[in-house]
């Protein structure tokens, strides 16, 4: 959508006032962690974009709250397996020896919107470690959170989302659907321990020295978590409510996990 279509879509301008008033109204509290996948455009036409938007949420979560964002960056992948995309073979190798390693400060997310790249480069974030699947936090947790992230299990019982579902954290919605939800990826580990691993490739500095790294990564179901979340609308855990002109799903972090967990290995036994 043009910025003109955003215009007239929108009956008013967004602003960061308007938007935490928003977000008080959906049931957003000072204090405690918030895990945030977002859409810029879907808010409507925003006074100040992207910036407005970080402002607001820090306005209502308060200092005494811990802002989490994706920071994924998916092309520090290896190419073998790339297919949106695909390169040819004899590609392959020149990119794993020439693509720049992972660096927390520099290498910009991809795919997970404006107000998610934005926040990556917030002033006081800290940003996990891992070279494909990093989260970004801002507050009083955000150390404790992001503190380790394994590079071969970025979703499991020693990452970033384990320590938000200790931490009672609540999730974000902010214009997105269901298949930007992470912490299903949680639940698909608990579901599934010994999900099938792809063998994976990343550069790294490792001593000072940039080097190609090959991991073994579960094979991810994101083809999953759309019905999952239609799943947990029906369950009553969530608070839906417009932000802007979004339509927003604000949902407690362990009933996420611990719904979609026991209902996919209820699949699995029934041979779902």
């Amino acid at each position: 959508m043009s910025e003109i279509d955003l215009i007239h879509a929108s009956p008013e301008p967004r602003t960061r006032e308007s938007l935490a008033a928003d977000l008080r109204a959906l049931g957003i509290a000072a204090g405690s962690p918030l895990l945030v996948h977002s859409s810029l455009k879907a808010l409507g036409w925003v006074s100040g974009g992207a910036v407005a938007v970080i402002q607001a949420l820090c306005d209502v979560v308060t200092p005494a709250g811990t802002l989490v964002m994706p920071a994924m960056s998916p092309g520090l992948s290896d190419p073998g397996h790339w297919q949106a995309p695909p390169v040819p073979v004899d590609w392959q190798e020149p990119i794993r020896r020439s693509m720049p390693a992972f660096d927390p400060l520099r290498t910009p997310s991809s795919d997970m919107g404006r107000i998610a790249e934005l926040f990556r480069t917030w002033p006081g974030v800290r940003r996990s470690d891992h070279p494909t699947c990093s989260l970004a936090a801002l507050g009083p947790q955000a150390e404790d959170i992001l503190r380790t992230q394994p590079l071969a299990d970025p979703f499991g019982e020693h990452s970033p989302l384990a320590r938000l579902y200790q931490a009672k954290a609540k999730i974000l919605l902010l214009g997105v659907t269901f298949e930007s939800c992470t912490a299903l990826h949680l639940a698909e580990r608990r579901a599934w321990p010994q999900q099938g691993t792809i063998q994976e490739g990343a550069p790294l500095l490792v001593e000072g020295e940039r080097r190609w790294v090959r991991y073994e990564m579960p094979i991810l179901r994101t083809d999953l978590l759309e019905e999952a979340g239609q799943y947990l609308m029906t369950k009553s855990i969530a608070r839906s409510a417009h932000v802007g002109s979004a339509l927003c799903h604000l949902l407690p972090f362990r009933e996420t996990v611990d719904i979609s967990a026991e209902r996919w290995r209820d699949m699995e036994v029934a041979g779902g």
